[in-house]
């Protein structure tokens, strides 16, 4: 894997890179002092990449603001979930023309109230594989084992007037082992009914760039960003490495 080549790499006295075979080597002072852009094949040695743990290098980035951010790990998302928890769900925002809601109590002492709501098309619902659905009041278990059943998992909560999105900290769509995050700044989120309008489509796919348009949110990109520090003894470069 590569932290593995990156530690093997940073044992040898030497690192070559191997692009651009038909360049001469040129010193780190000399690319230094140069303007960019320019092509250059250099020889030089790892002295540190960063970040040390490979999954450290996974970030989320807005392409509209530019922003990075870390990705939440799950107990932020499991903290998020039970302090909507707290707001029980709203029995008028159920049952609507364009989904069906169920509703328990949990038996355990808090005895959570959840409520289920599945989007329908042409007034039936589709086959779990197909299904989008919206859930009040699960934990971060509970959740995860719906995204293993249903294609797609969205988290609400209550208001008086409609269901809406949790904080935008939260993902805003689950689909299998992928969470999809909006950019705070740039999101403008809608209300939940928005997406009757994918319902009403002749095959709803439920693609997460559809919702997020129709939902106001700015989607969030996982990209890997790493940091090389490469020397030759003449200076030290800093090299990014960033792709999606």
């Amino acid at each position: 894997d590569l932290e593995s080549h990156l530690q093997r790499c940073q044992q040898l006295s030497v690192t070559v890179l191997t692009d651009h075979q038909d360049l001469n080597n040129t010193e780190l002072k000399t690319i230094l002092n140069s303007t960019a852009p320019q092509q250059y094949r250099i020889r030089a040695k790892l002295r540190t990449y960063k970040p040390q743990k490979l999954y450290q290098s996974v970030k989320l980035h807005c392409s509209k603001c530019n922003s990075l951010r870390e990705v939440p790990d799950g107990d932020d998302f499991d903290f998020i979930l039970q302090g909507s928890a707290i707001t029980a769900p709203n029995p008028e925002l159920h049952n609507t023309s364009w989904y069906d809601s169920v509703m328990w109590t949990t038996q355990d002492q808090k005895q959570r109230k959840i409520a289920i709501h599945f989007v329908k098309h042409d007034e039936m619902l589709q086959q779990p594989e197909d299904t989008l659905l919206m859930i009040e009041g699960g934990t971060l278990k509970e959740v995860c084992k719906l995204t293993k059943r249903f294609k797609c998992v969205i988290p609400v909560r209550s208001t008086e007037d409609d269901l809406e999105l949790l904080d935008l900290s939260a993902p805003f769509l689950l689909q299998g082992n992928i969470k999809y995050y909006g950019c705070k700044q740039c999101s403008t989120p809608k209300p939940i009914k928005s997406l009757s309008s994918i319902a009403a489509e002749q095959r709803p796919s439920w693609e997460p760039a559809e919702i997020a348009q129709v939902l106001g949110i700015e989607p969030l990109q996982y990209i890997f960003i790493m940091k090389f520090t490469l020397v030759d003894g003449t200076g030290a470069l800093n090299a990014y490495l960033f792709d999606y």
